[in-house]
């Protein structure tokens, strides 16, 4: 904490004191984060932060309101800091393919993208869309459209046509980025055809520009003007960065819920830059030269937040294709051969390596990494264990949450204190972070108490609106209903003894058993500890005038859910949680649904399971599980 101090002049002794000083005076905290993280642009005269008028909430907050900047500027500007090395990029495919792409050769590249879009017509406040895996064409894309003042959004290959309509379709494109295919699990997967139905679909479209992926000669008929991405990048380009209002909207992402038609919400990429330099320089402790890995996809907010790891002038690595092809430690090989510094995955994907007994600490030498992060679902106590036991006793693990809604965190790491099993050790710089209970009263202070996730203030990287959503009522609902003023997150929490905070579950999934919430997080825990569950999902079932827990359960192959098993799982949670949190029913399926980004569908399920139709199937990677849980006998009784 020693450079703040020198800047606040106030004494800051750990983290704590730092988020106090942040809360307490905002401007005083974004302005010291403009400065201490080196952002590049006019600040402009006047405050940092003008609170909301009287009668208006948080949304009406206003950041650097006289501030002019440009996000692509900024990250490419990260070449230039002390300590950064000559790589910006470094892509590596399931298949052992390896692409590096210097500092020089992005710049290069994004100043040829630039002036192709320019020449399509693209400028200030235009859609470019990419329809790509997490490959370098699409970050040199995105940085592109931001240098020219251009609104970028994104998501992966995966989506079928009717899931990429639904998003972009809504935001009408001008430039269509789309590759011919992508890898997975060893195979091929050429979307030409899927193309032809999207672009069809998407009349604001004047280009579409192809990526061979899988093959660089492939080609394909379409109804709209078609480049190959390789001539853009070919031609000679300008790299100049125009420079926008802090409150111009910079990108668009989607929430990834299946109850509907997904939002678009639209960010400030200012807010995203400023917000991001915050947790990776003090959260996450990343620096200039080191080398930031997450495991995501295009379609994802952590796409985001790893790209800006290149602003604190970090080489970022790319990934794409299955975590476990053609090897199940994959990554660790990764993270071995590319000497990373900071490795993030999902809970779901640690829960795994330790489920198969991978061993990473001692099979890969590791001996660069300082951070492991984690996020998507709450990481078990557990899951904690097995890092610290098995990939690297001295590193920093955090586990962070937040989400698109801000492209950001509200709690996450602080690699200057304890780390304790199952919590997330901060809230977030910036953020003032609280429990409430249903009437609103606060938990601050009180360890084990249930509660909603709020925020009281506001963020740079809250969204600016949702597209289509005139009176703002979308976005109202999604976030202001439950505690008029307040954010509410829709996470159920709870502060521990340590000042951390731990993430129970989604409230719209809590159940309700005998009038107690329950957290869904609580129960996997307990359950998936057990050998021969590989994960669950648990639904409250309206039968009989009441509500009851049922748990689905995922089982290794060569076991089966007999009453023994049965028992055991009843037992555990009886003693280890409460009688409320055993099941009234316990199932075995095969699969179980999961979002794109990992995270288990619970509102999907019930919806099934209730016979409701679930509206926005194209959320999910499997939405063919969801036929498991249709008409269960065992639900009727």
């Amino acid at each position: 904490m020693t450079e703040v101090e020198a800047v606040t002049g106030l004494p800051m002794v750990t983290m704590a004191d730092f988020h106090d000083f942040s809360v307490a005076s905002p401007g005083d905290f974004w302005d010291l984060v403009w400065g201490e993280c080196g952002v590049i642009g006019d600040r402009g005269d006047g405050p940092a932060v003008v609170p909301p008028p009287p009668g208006e909430d948080l949304r009406a907050t206003r950041f650097f309101p006289a501030a002019t900047l440009n996000y692509a500027q900024n990250l490419l500007a990260g070449a230039d800091l002390p300590g950064a090395s000559d790589t910006a990029l470094v892509f590596r495919q399931e298949d052992g393919q390896r692409r590096v792409w210097s500092w020089g050769q992005l710049r290069e590249a994004v100043g040829s993208v630039r002036s192709g879009l320019m020449d399509a017509g693209v400028g200030r406040g235009d859609v470019v869309a990419a329809w790509m895996p997490n490959v370098p064409e699409t970050v040199i894309t995105m940085l592109a459209a931001e240098a020219l003042g251009a609104v970028f959004t994104s998501t992966s290959p995966d989506f079928g046509p009717a899931g990429v309509l639904d998003r972009f379709a809504q935001v009408a494109p001008k430039i269509l980025v789309a590759a011919d295919g992508y890898f997975y699990g060893g195979k091929r997967h050429d979307r030409r055809e899927a193309l032809s139905e999207i672009s069809a679909g998407l009349p604001s479209l004047r280009q579409v520009w192809l990526v061979g992926h899988l093959d660089p000669e492939a080609q394909v008929g379409l109804a709209v003007d078609t480049r190959r991405f390789s001539d853009v990048l070919a031609a000679p380009g300008v790299l100049e960065f125009e420079q926008m209002p802090f409150d111009a909207p910079g990108f668009i992402l989607y929430s990834s819920g299946t109850t509907g038609v997904p939002k678009c919400i639209e960010h400030r990429s200012a807010g995203f830059l400023l917000k991001h330099a915050a947790e990776q320089r003090w959260h996450m402790d990343i620096r200039a030269g080191d080398r930031v890995f997450w495991f995501t996809t295009c379609g994802w907010m952590m796409w985001n937040w790893l790209v800006s790891a290149l602003a604190v002038g970090a080489t970022v690595i790319l990934y794409d294709g299955s975590p476990f092809h053609s090897h199940p430690d994959q990554l660790w090989e990764i993270a071995e051969q590319e000497q990373i510094t900071m490795f993030g995955v999902s809970a779901k994907y640690l829960d795994a390596c330790a489920k198969q007994g991978l061993r990473p600490g001692t099979q890969r030498d590791l001996s660069a990494l300082r951070t492991v992060g984690s996020t998507g679902s709450p990481l078990s106590p557990e899951g904690f264990e097995y890092v610290y036991r098995e990939v690297k006793a001295d590193v920093h693990l955090a586990s962070i949450s937040g989400g698109t809604d801000i492209c950001g965190c509200f709690a996450l790491g602080d690699p200057t204190s304890a780390v304790w099993a199952g919590e997330l050790q901060a809230p977030a710089l910036g953020a003032d972070v609280d429990v409430l209970d249903a009437d609103g009263t606060s938990h601050r202070g009180q360890a084990g108490v249930t509660g909603e996730l709020v925020c009281r203030n506001a963020l740079p990287s809250m969204p600016i609106r949702f597209i289509n959503d005139p009176d703002d009522r979308k976005y109202t609902d999604a976030y202001f209903n439950r505690f008029p003023g307040l954010w509410n997150h829709g996470d159920f929490a709870m502060w521990t003894e340590h000042d951390g905070i731990v993430i129970l579950g989604r409230s719209d999934a809590t159940l309700n058993a005998g009038g107690v919430r329950i957290g869904t997080a609580e129960i996997y825990r307990q359950v998936e500890s057990l050998e021969e569950v590989v994960e669950a999902i648990a639904i409250g079932q309206s039968f009989d005038d009441d509500t009851r827990i049922v748990l689905f359960v995922r089982l290794l192959p060569g076991h089966e859910l007999d009453d023994l098993l049965r028992a055991r799982i009843a037992k555990r949670l009886r003693e280890r949680c409460s009688p409320r949190h055993v099941p009234a029913r316990i199932v075995a399926v095969a699969d179980l649904p999961r979002t794109r980004s990992g995270k288990l569908a619970e509102l999907a399920v019930a919806d099934v399971v209730h016979g409701r139709p679930v509206r926005n199937t194209e959320a999910l990677a499997n939405p063919e599980s969801l036929r498991l849980f249709e008409d269960l006998e065992e639900l009727t009784t």
